[in-house]
């Protein structure tokens, strides 16, 4: 699999367009997602890791009570945000409302 390049500011601006609650946050894509329980939590959690498995992608995942943040970039790129970080927070916008995301 060739190197992942970093995105321009314009591209990340524009896929941030269409992933509403995501930003841009020191080279990282980010989201903070609340649930109706830490059980609902914790199950969105283990769905994000197989997502992030399958694409051998992965991104930080802190499970709170309630609330699951993500934060994503790619090493390979000096840390910096990708296509593969766009894919992957697309996948996982995806996910959530089957798992009962709030807002």
């Amino acid at each position: 699999m060739p190197a992942a390049s970093p995105l321009p500011a314009a591209e990340i601006g524009t896929a941030l367009a269409g992933l509403p609650g995501w930003s841009a946050e020191d080279d990282r894509l980010t989201r903070l997602y609340r649930l109706p329980s830490h059980l609902a939590a914790a199950a969105f959690v283990l769905h994000i890791a197989s997502v992030q498995e399958e694409m051998d992608h992965h991104g930080d995942l802190t499970l709170g009570y309630n609330t699951v943040e993500v934060a994503t970039h790619t090493h390979s790129a000096g840390g910096r945000i990708t296509a593969l970080d766009v894919t992957l927070a697309r996948r996982i916008e995806g996910l959530s409302a089957a798992h009962g995301v709030r807002g």
